[in-house]
């Protein structure tokens, strides 16, 4: 079997070409978003569709969607293969996600619900995974000084999304800052249900859209996606950049908290923050030689589960989380990680597993044990191939 793998640089893609060359399947890549960012829709297409011609490819695969790429496979009646690891994806959108052809995988429930009656027999529900050989050829030969330098009671790796946040940017009337900020209060109190884009009025949605002359646009989309983009890519990252600075300054101000970031810490004073660290050989490392990892889930996501919950558990790091829909379907609570719903339940599960060792000890190994047993990469594409084989 052939395929071609349409690559931009998402993290995920060195797994999934691992996993694809595991099963025996000769994968063809094509490289030109990796690093030239504005990569046209019609050259992406021209650059698929010289390769359709050119092999006999079962299907295109890419992380995430691409409307030219689908487009270009229905024309060709190739089948395009994708699977979705990001939540805002405006490009879901567009009007290509009706197409015959297509074979989309959605790693969130809700992203899912949201998007599979458009297309129902041609959209799919596949959670995220990890690759757990990666990890242990990694964590398995560190030594002392890893243990020192990247040990803490609590760290947190990832972005503050304070340098994302387009919201911060705008020029928005006083009555409109007010209701934003009163709905996100709310948002913050409660875990498992987003009620930000139903809670939108059409005169907030008009203001924020209108206040960004880079508000994005598309002349291929289904339906008014306005609501959905304020509500996730405006309100949604502000939301993230508030959550995660207001848990990590509480924190900080009651343990040790190691904050691998390359955003801006200056309003977190009280945290160790050495700066970023590289995805592939240093972050294994936090998560195995902290004694507790945080993951605070971006609201966007709705329901699944992020990627730094399956990498955490997969380095046999023990994981705090916040509370997601999706958890109990994996994991054990108090068994395989632990979850939180507010600050308060948070310091308490902190102050408890950093004094009892033992049992914080065996909850990794016990993650760890189940994603290693059920959630690889190689299980997810063999789950993908059992529906593709079905459906193609």
């Amino acid at each position: 079997m052939e395929i071609l793998f349409y690559r931009y640089n998402s993290i995920c893609e060195p797994d999934l070409l691992q996993a694809f060359t595991n099963f025996g399947i000769t994968v063809h890549v094509e490289e030109q978003e990796m690093d030239r960012k504005n990569v046209s829709p019609r050259e992406c297409a021209g650059k698929v569709a010289e390769w359709i011609l050119q092999k006999p490819l079962a299907f295109v695969f890419s992380i995430n969607f691409f409307p030219a790429i689908s487009y270009t496979c229905e024309k060709l009646k190739v089948p395009y293969v994708c699977w979705s690891v990001d939540s805002p994806v405006p490009e879901l959108f567009s009007n290509a996600l009706k197409n015959s052809y297509n074979r989309i995988f959605l790693f969130d429930r809700a992203q899912y619900d949201f998007f599979s009656p458009i297309n129902p027999d041609c959209i799919h529900y596949l959670p995220l995974a990890t690759n757990v050989k990666r990890w242990e050829d990694i964590v398995l030969h560190m030594n002392e000084k890893n243990f020192n330098v990247f040990g803490a009671d609590v760290s947190f790796v990832g972005s503050l999304y304070t340098e994302k946040c387009r919201y911060d940017r705008l020029k928005l009337s006083d009555r409109t800052r007010g209701f934003v900020d009163g709905l996100m209060e709310a948002q913050l109190r409660v875990f498992g249900c987003n009620f930000i884009p139903e809670s939108l009025t059409e005169e907030v949605i008009q203001e924020i859209a209108c206040a960004d002359p880079d508000f994005y646009k598309s002349d291929d989309a289904f339906t008014d996606l306005s609501r959905y983009l304020v509500a996730h890519q405006y309100i949604g990252m502000k939301l993230a950049a508030v959550e995660r600075e207001r848990t990590l300054r509480f924190l900080s101000e009651r343990f040790h908290v190691k904050l691998y970031t390359r955003s801006d810490s200056s309003k977190l004073p009280m945290a160790d923050c050495p700066g970023g660290v590289n995805t592939l050989t240093e972050m294994p490392k936090v998560f195995h030689a902290s004694r507790i990892n945080l993951n605070i889930t971006m609201r966007p996501i709705e329901t699944g589960l992020s990627l730094r919950i399956w990498d955490v558990l997969g380095c046999a790091g023990f994981l705090i989380t916040n509370y997601q829909v999706e958890i109990p379907e994996y994991f054990e609570i108090g068994k395989d990680l632990e979850t939180y719903e507010t600050l308060g339940e948070l310091e308490e599960k902190i102050r408890y597993y950093l004094s009892h060792e033992e049992e914080r000890v065996e909850i990794a190994i016990r993650g760890y044990e189940k994603v290693a047993k059920y959630h690889t990469y190689e299980k997810r594409l063999a789950q993908m191939i059992q529906i593709l084989t079905t459906n193609i």
